[in-house]
């Protein structure tokens, strides 16, 4: 081999070796967005900040007169909405087992500000969100999701599990189910994290179901810290077969815990493999 091929090989490799570190901490995210792209991320914002506004009011003027079962078309109008203004392609895929008129707890991988409206329009089950009480503050969105139910997280941990299950049991008892993030935090590498055990506490004190939900190709619309939208994304919610909470012993706890978690896991990790070859 001569040297200006020995020279080139080296090259490639180099190249190759970047291109994978490159995928690997993080793809899109970490290179600087052409004209178009920032362009076309600046008119999701633009289109899901007007579209927030105009609806916000309107979901709240037809639960206050109609009630939250009524509204929920409109909520559901929302949700879709709000998914379009980042001009991802959604669809939904839910196992046979679940049940219209049964409540589930719906545990989803947390990875964007999208994550709520992703999956709510998923199944038709009316669902509660959780979050922090902090965010009841903010404007017109606090007041409005504070109204319709949602669950407050108490700042102080050592209130956070009686008050949670309190409210939790208040909208199951109502027929409605829960929608939460067991990772507690957002994701920082598109993968599923460890989760936190207090919500699968309650769910087996209540006797309930747990549906894994998984969302892939989200985690490519946005990631945390950044507030780039890469558009045309294909979004799917994946909800896998219900895990059964009742009865579950303490002892038992850990290994349905990770069964939920392990069945998120498994198509989150198929679609990097998939789309992103790693």
């Amino acid at each position: 081999m001569t040297q200006i091929q020995q020279n080139d090989t080296n090259q490639a490799e180099e190249q190759s070796s970047e291109s994978t570190e490159h995928k690997l901490h993080g793809g899109w995210r970490d290179y600087e967005p052409t004209v178009k792209e920032k362009a076309l991320s600046a008119a999701s914002w633009v289109a899901g900040i007007s579209w927030m506004s105009t609806m916000t009011p309107l979901m709240a003027a037809a639960q206050h007169l109609r009630g939250i079962e009524a509204a929920e078309g409109v909520s559901r109008l929302f949700c879709r909405g709000m998914v379009a203004c980042t001009f991802a392609k959604w669809r939904t895929v839910s196992h046979p087992d679940i049940r219209d008129d049964e409540t589930y707890l719906f545990a989803q991988n947390h990875i964007n500000h999208f994550d709520f409206v992703t999956l709510y329009p998923g199944t038709k089950h009316i669902k509660q969100g959780v979050e922090l009480e902090t965010h009841f503050k903010y404007p017109v969105y606090g007041w409005y999701m504070k109204s319709r139910g949602t669950i407050g997280v108490p700042a102080d941990r050592n209130e956070r599990l009686p008050k949670i299950k309190k409210q939790i049991t208040a909208a199951v008892d109502k027929g409605q189910s829960i929608l939460a993030f067991p990772e507690g935090t957002r994701t920082h590498d598109g993968r599923v994290g460890e989760f936190k055990s207090g919500l699968f506490v309650v769910a087996r004190d209540l006797g309930m179901k747990v549906v894994p939900s998984a969302v892939t190709g989200m985690y490519d619309v946005m990631r945390r810290s950044s507030y780039h939208i890469r558009p045309f994304q294909e979004v799917t919610l994946w909800h896998e077969k219900p895990v059964d909470f009742a009865g579950v012993s303490d002892e038992e706890l850990p290994a349905k815990i990770e069964e939920v978690r392990s069945a998120i896991a498994r198509r989150v990790d198929a679609y990097f493999a998939e789309k992103h070859g790693q």
